[in-house]
């Protein structure tokens, strides 16, 4: 049986479904979880439909995340949104329900859940969502339900400059644009700077250096961070910064948290996200993170991200 009618079979079937995603959210995150929850709030109404997480305070303009008890999982159906590896399920109850599903783009390397639809060649999770829309006559949209899904397409695709942008992905965006949500609100919500981040975005440009290799690392120690008061999520908005530079092929943002150094890795050309998935992560082959637990870590993701560059190099 095709796996979305699987899916789409399993939302006729339980009378609660929670959605979940990754943590540290991005736009697709929230888009693909919450678009789908709106998608299954109009097409059924008397059923209960809840999302789950933490809530990113630079998100709240997409979505809130509901109170769900212990108790709401019990003969409930539990979907997972953009999330590669059960360890980054934001909220681990999702194994409390009756059924899990998957729902994602990133290679399939856990391939956890009773049904598991995974796409690569999808531009975003939400991108999917509304792949599913589209198949089923049973599932309607709405204005807010066009509104994430369409900031989640555009979060992932790098507002469709991504490699990742294809024909299908332009005709969703085409198609969720008739509908009734102001776009400039929204860009302006996604894409306005804070300006101790433009602050920061500066001392990047300023101390950042290129290796012969054709690679680079930013350092933001938690010393720096405290400097320029900038939380180590809001950071996520520098990562792109060295992408326009030339000689860079490959770079990685080593971010110093309470617990851990939060590992942020981009390329050009290499192929990365082998180095995160070393490194307790994962991710697409042009864009993953992973995480260290100490400076001398980062050394050695530095040194392989150095030997990925060399290896491109040569073919």
């Amino acid at each position: 049986m095709e796996v979305k009618k699987q899916i789409m079979e399993a939302f006729q079937t339980f009378n609660t479904i929670i959605v979940h995603r990754h943590v540290r959210p991005d736009p697709d995150a929230y888009g693909s979880q919450g678009g789908l929850a709106e998608l299954l709030k109009e097409s059924f109404p008397n059923k209960k439909i809840y999302v789950t997480g933490e809530e990113e305070p630079s998100l709240n303009f997409m979505a809130r995340m509901d109170e769900v008890s212990d108790e709401d999982y019990n003969e409930a159906l539990v979907v997972v949104c953009d999330t590669a590896n059960q360890a980054r399920i934001d909220d681990q109850r999702y194994n409390y329900g009756k059924m899990l599903v998957k729902i994602d783009h990133h290679p399939n390397v856990d391939e956890y859940g009773d049904i598991n639809w995974v796409d690569t060649s999808a531009s975003s999770t939400s991108e999917m969502i509304f792949q599913l829309f589209k198949y089923s006559e049973n599932l309607k949209i709405n204005d807010e339900a066009a509104r994430l899904i369409y900031a989640g397409i555009v979060g992932d695709t790098g507002r469709f400059l991504f490699p990742s942008t294809t024909t299908e992905t332009f005709e969703a965006a085409a198609e969720l644009v008739k509908y009734n949500f102001d776009r400039s609100k929204m860009y302006n919500n996604m894409y306005s700077t804070p300006i101790n981040v433009a602050k920061l975005k500066g001392y990047v440009l300023q101390n950042f250096t290129v290796h012969p290799e054709g690679y680079s690392t930013v350092r933001l120690t938690k010393e720096i961070l405290k400097e320029f008061r900038v939380t180590a999520s809001e950071t996520s908005a520098l990562v792109g910064l060295l992408g326009d530079m030339d000689g860079i092929l490959a770079w990685a943002y080593f971010i110093e948290e309470e617990d851990q150094i939060r590992v942020r890795l981009r390329s050009k050309g290499p192929v990365i996200n082998g180095i995160a998935a070393e490194h307790n992560g994962g991710g697409h082959p042009m864009a993953a993170g992973a995480s260290a637990e100490s400076w001398e870590e980062t050394e050695m993701v530095e040194q392989k991200l150095k030997n990925v560059c060399l290896e491109f190099k040569k073919e």
